[in-house]
């Protein structure tokens, strides 16, 4: 949900890149759903795993793991973003989630100017 909640308010300012440490097949229904509903298109999305090229890309990770589990991401700004993971929640839950990474998504789009 960060990376297209990003690229809308980054409206071609700054890039995103979505990766996990341990990345699904497929995009979760609700997840698809509920940027739908904020005129979104996720349908298309890949799931990509973390690796060091993706952090040597990067100039700032949000990470959304505890630290204790969290790559170590030397040189790149690590922001951390306390959040369920929505992966088996019902839509219902899953707004307030995507409301809340929109917040946050809104708030690093103006610090990066």
């Amino acid at each position: 949900m960060a990376e297209r909640l990003f690229r809308r308010a980054a409206a071609g300012r700054h890039q995103a890149r979505s990766a996990g440490s341990e990345p699904g097949y497929a995009p979760h229904p609700q997840v698809v759903e509920a940027l739908d509903e904020v005129g979104i298109d996720a349908s298309d999305h890949v799931s990509r795993k973390l690796d060091a090229e993706a952090l040597e890309w990067a100039d700032v990770a949000v990470s959304t793991c505890d630290e204790e589990v969290c790559p170590v991401t030397p040189g790149v700004r690590r922001l951390r973003w306390h959040l369920s993971d929505p992966k088996h929640l019902p839509l219902e839950q899953v707004r307030p989630i995507r409301d809340e990474i929109d917040r946050l998504v809104t708030q690093l789009v103006a610090e990066l100017g």
